[in-house]
């Protein structure tokens, strides 16, 4: 993937000038108009059957639809995706993807198990011996002109799942043959000699995020409804288009809802034995209110059954989603609120009796209330996730780090009153939210954090929460939240610049990664702060690392960010520029002590000559890992091994 340097310039400034905007900030006291209970409380209901389902989802469907489609053009919804950290354990004597929770894993680019490190890069799969340092296995799973498809990877024992984001084609398919709905693609992989495609499953939608616990994946995909809707007449008003789409909706059988998806066996080759299958009425959820535009499934897949995709348990929810956060025993999926930029339309309410003869709808929306809905499934046993719950809270989210669940307790960092596209966030406030993991009501707050800014970052550790917003400065705050009913700020450290990302690096330390600002709010490059947090109510910094005129692919997916807590090693990639072109790709390397940040050295691999003011194709490095005392490190490229207390060029494993 190329990646303009310019335009990563331009991605960083509006960060750092927090262009993102703010408009109105709220209390606890004074909620904004919601669709929900505003205690927070969202009630989910199964359907009794297909007929229940459809006439539902057909008036739901009808009021949101617009001239233009189900959404898609009429609104822009901030998605900040980031995965988060995990330490290695001391005993251990490899380090494994950083991960929010510990035991719960996440797909990522690279997996180890100390034994062998499992890639997948430019739609190939390889297995590497960690002892030899050669290649044993080989596996291309898409056209090589498909080497763009980004992928990831989960792992138990010898099989490993691959996720392709988007429709892929698979490697070796005839031109005739079938190759399912063109979604997200699942591919099974048997590593236990050879690698080898065992099956695969392709889910008509788009794919959210998934996570593992044990060798159970949860896989969560965003589908909206198959209805054809009908091409505008020349000259068509916006009041007729409208009109033309609500007929369609309102005639659309219950299959235009129902989530589907392609199995694939036989080699999980296109052409192989395969079957489409759609999750049943009877799997399907809706809260009170939900718009009918959106479908959320989760899938269960053991990786350690003898056919893992012979059933995947499909539940589905009528609702939207973009943001997954998992323990050992809980999955949440929330749907962060949305803004609409187009001009509202004059219409009458829909019936309460809907059918294809009456096409009104009840006003098309403006803005939705600026509410974060949150909904719990219990995954701590076999099969499919049960339900338990749904809540809501004031604001957006910024990642998956804004949650966390602790002692019976879900904690929610949001920003209130931030638009999209915003030029006045003078308003903006942010909060964090307690809620009763049992039954997501709310048990207390604190708000009015950062007036005038947005969240960077969250970090929750047991009950402490520290909070960065940004808008010039960078506030970190730090709370208590051991009193779920009065959650507290403690303390607050300003400095220039931002931190993206918090990570834990032992008792009373924290490592922010981020970009240093001006005064003004510039950002000039990135930074890596060591901060003491042992006394809530005085955080401070120890140290600061600054390379001006650079950034890090850890400030957006903490994925890419290694910290070692045996040797105090913390590994990021940096890509630096100058004049408008890049200088240097490499993965720089710090020794993190318990009072100050040094330099250890850079790491760099082979790559070809860059076209002007971009980075070369896939040579960047983009994650590092450590077994014994080696560090690896991953590029398009291949692989390195070096010395992880010096650096020093032990092996190079070139991607052919």
């Amino acid at each position: 993937m190329r990646t303009s340097i310019r335009t990563a310039g331009v991605l960083a400034a509006l960060l750092a000038t927090g262009v993102t905007g703010c408009a109105g900030g709220r209390t606890t006291q004074d909620p904004p108009p919601s669709p929900v209970d505003l205690t927070g409380k969202v009630r989910l209901v199964s359907y009794t059957d297909c007929a229940e389902m459809t006439d539902g989802l057909r008036r739901a469907a009808a009021r949101n639809v617009t001239p233009w489609g189900f959404g898609d053009a009429m609104l822009f919804a901030a998605r900040e995706d980031a995965s988060a950290a995990k330490q290695a354990t001391p005993e251990q004597s490899f380090s494994t993807t950083n991960t929010h929770e510990a035991g719960v894993d996440e797909p990522d680019l690279v997996k180890t198990d100390g034994d062998r490190v499992i890639t997948v890069t430019g739609g190939v799969l390889r297995v590497v011996d960690a002892r030899t340092r050669r290649v044993t296995g080989t596996l291309r799973l898409v056209a090589g002109d498909q080497a763009w498809a980004e992928a990831d990877l989960l792992v138990h024992g010898d099989r490993a799942l691959v996720l392709f984001q988007g429709g892929v084609i698979p490697f070796g398919v005839k031109a005739a043959a079938r190759v399912g709905p063109g979604g997200p693609r699942y591919v099974l992989v048997d590593l236990s000699g050879e690698p080898r495609v065992l099956a695969a499953m392709t889910a008509h939608g788009q794919h959210v995020d998934a996570r593992q616990s044990g060798s159970t994946v949860r896989l969560v995909v965003r589908s909206q409804p198959e209805i054809a809707l009908p091409v505008p007449k020349e000259g068509a008003s916006e009041r007729e288009m409208l009109d033309a789409n609500r007929r369609a909706v309102l005639a659309a059988p219950a299959d235009a809802w129902l989530p589907s998806y392609e199995i694939e066996t036989g080699g999980g080759e296109a052409g192989g034995a395969g079957r489409t299958e759609r999750v049943g009425c009877d799997r399907i959820n809706h809260p009170d209110s939900f718009t009918g535009t959106s479908m959320l499934t989760v899938h269960t897949i053991d990786l350690a059954a003898a056919t893992p995709f012979g059933s995947t348990s499909p539940i589905a929810v009528a609702a939207d989603g973009d943001t997954v956060y998992g323990t050992a025993g809980s999955l949440y999926v929330t749907s962060n609120p949305q803004w609409w930029t187009a001009r509202p339309i004059d219409v009458v309410p829909v019936p309460e009796a809907s059918g294809p003869e009456s096409p009104e709808a009840a006003p098309t929306p403006t803005a939705p209330p600026e509410r974060t809905e949150v909904h719990r499934f219990d995954v701590s046993g076999p099969g499919a996730p049960r339900y338990v719950t749904s809540g809501s809270v004031p604001g957006r989210l910024l990642n998956q780090y804004s949650l966390s669940e602790y002692d019976g307790r879900l904690r929610v960092a949001t920003t209130s009153g931030a638009e999209v596209f915003g030029a006045s966030p003078s308003t903006s406030e942010s909060g964090v939210y307690v809620l009763d993991a049992g039954t997501l009501a709310p048990t207390g707050s604190v708000t009015g954090l950062g007036r005038g800014e947005r969240i960077y970052s969250v970090r929750f550790m047991d009950d402490l929460g520290y909070v960065v917003t940004f808008r010039q400065t960078d506030p970190l705050y730090a709370l208590d939240l051991r009193d779920p009913a009065a959650p507290k700020v403690t303390g607050e450290l300003k400095i220039t610049g931002f931190s993206a990302y918090l990570h834990p690096a032992g008792e009373g330390r924290l490592i922010g990664i981020g970009q240093e600002a001006s005064e003004a709010g510039r950002a000039l490059g990135t930074q890596i702060s060591l901060f003491d947090v042992a006394d809530p109510a005085a955080p401070a910094v120890l140290s600061r690392f600054h390379r001006k005129d650079s950034g890090s692919e850890a400030e957006w997916d903490p994925h890419a960010f290694l910290y070692w807590p045996a040797t105090g090693l913390a590994v990021l990639p940096l890509q630096s520029w100058a004049g408008g072109e890049i200088t240097e790709t490499a993965a720089l390397a710090l020794r993190v002590g318990d009072r100050a940040i040094t330099e250890l050295g850079v790491v760099t691999h082979p790559k070809p000559a860059a076209k002007k003011g971009f980075a070369p194709d896939g040579q960047g490095i983009r994650r590092s890992l450590v077994i014994g005392d080696d560090l690896w490190t991953l590029s398009g490229a291949g692989l390195k091994v070096s010395d992880a207390a010096t650096l020093a060029d032990r092996a190079w494993i070139p991607f052919g």
